[in-house]
């Protein structure tokens, strides 16, 4: 009972909100079949060859003119609109600024996702789909295993086990690398990795020259720093991105693409004298086997669960493999 202006009325029950449905329907993302999502290419020309798709694929990392069509196709259409977005937004900015600076900011695409997943075959193809559009002529590649710190000093930091690991890069200066590529700086330097000698060549830079788009593929892009006390602004390596992709399949499928890869590098890059590998060539198939699942466990996969594999949420659009590695699903942030 409630007492309001001295009586006593009976208190009037408040009809509780319906229950809602269970929390997928809360999803950030909207998730396409493979079907849905193809039939998005709507009028988008297919401008790669059966030739060149065979050439901008990875070792181990089979893709056909199908899944180009199906899912590139409709991915370069999106992006483009999302670039000419971009470059529009930025032009009104200028003017509302009045600022007399008129060259471009570059789009920076992250792409994202566990060793042998695929990463360098996607980036690759949307380098090549997203050069053929009008308004983003020139589309740089770049991948972060160039930031990785150098063999030597790993090996003094007793980290080499910890290669891929995030705290085995040298985030200041790929930080600084993005942030010269969005103040729209010139001749901005890169350093180079060769997975031959497994370890950061020297002597050698890629050199960005202002590109319309920039492609940044890694393991950990989408990994968040820890936030420091002071609230001191400190950026994550993703503030730079305007879009990032996760490629996203099962474990089993991921730790049998991996050996599978090492399987074929023992056969064929392995055996080059200067691999770094060039020891392990010669050992038996089960041999081999048995070294490739110890650095899968001990490594790789730690890895994936602790760093890479939490990250999946933060990406704009997820990318979910089978098998096969056949695109079955596609979710994109509508969040």
């Amino acid at each position: 009972m409630h007492e309001i202006l001295g009586r006593d009325i009976p208190a009037v029950p408040v009809p509780r909100p319906a229950v809602a449905p269970r929390e997928q329907n809360i999803s950030p993302y909207r998730t396409f079949s493979r079907e849905e999502w193809a039939k998005l290419r709507a009028d988008t020309p297919l401008t790669l060859t059966a030739a060149e798709v065979g050439q901008l694929q990875s070792l181990n990392d089979p893709i056909s003119l199908d899944e180009v069509i199906a899912i590139y196709l409709p991915l370069s259409r999106l992006l483009s609109l999302y670039v000419a977005a971009a470059q529009g937004l930025f032009r009104a900015t200028q003017r509302f600024l009045l600022a007399d600076k008129t060259e471009k900011v570059p789009y920076i695409i992250g792409v994202a996702g566990s060793v042998a997943v695929g990463k360098s075959t996607t980036a690759r193809i949307l380098k090549a789909l997203l050069a053929r559009w009008p308004n983003t002529p020139k589309v740089d590649l770049v991948t972060t295993d160039g930031f990785l710190r150098p063999n030597a000093e790993l090996n003094r930091l007793n980290m080499m086990d910890r290669k891929g690991f995030p705290e085995s890069y040298d985030t200041a200066r790929l930080l600084r690398f993005l942030s010269d590529i969005k103040a729209g700086k010139r001749g901005v330097r890169a350093p180079i990795y060769s997975h031959l000698t497994y370890d950061v060549l020297s002597d050698e830079e890629v050199v960005v020259e202002n590109p319309d788009i920039l492609i940044v593929e890694g393991l950990n892009v989408l990994q968040p720093a820890r936030l420091p006390r002071d609230g001191a602004a400190i950026p994550f390596v993703s503030d730079f991105f305007d879009f990032s992709v996760y490629l996203d399949a099962d474990e089993e499928d991921l730790h049998r693409w991996y050996l599978a890869r090492f399987l074929r590098l023992r056969n064929t890059a392995f055996r080059d004298p200067l691999s770094y590998f060039r020891k392990y060539a010669d050992l038996s198939e089960a041999e081999a086997i048995d070294f490739a699942e110890g650095l899968w466990n001990r490594i790789n996969l730690v890895n994936l669960n602790e760093n890479i594999l939490p990250t999946r949420q933060r990406a704009s659009l997820i990318l979910r493999k089978g098998a096969s590695h056949r695109i079955e699903q596609v979710a994109l942030r509508r969040l």
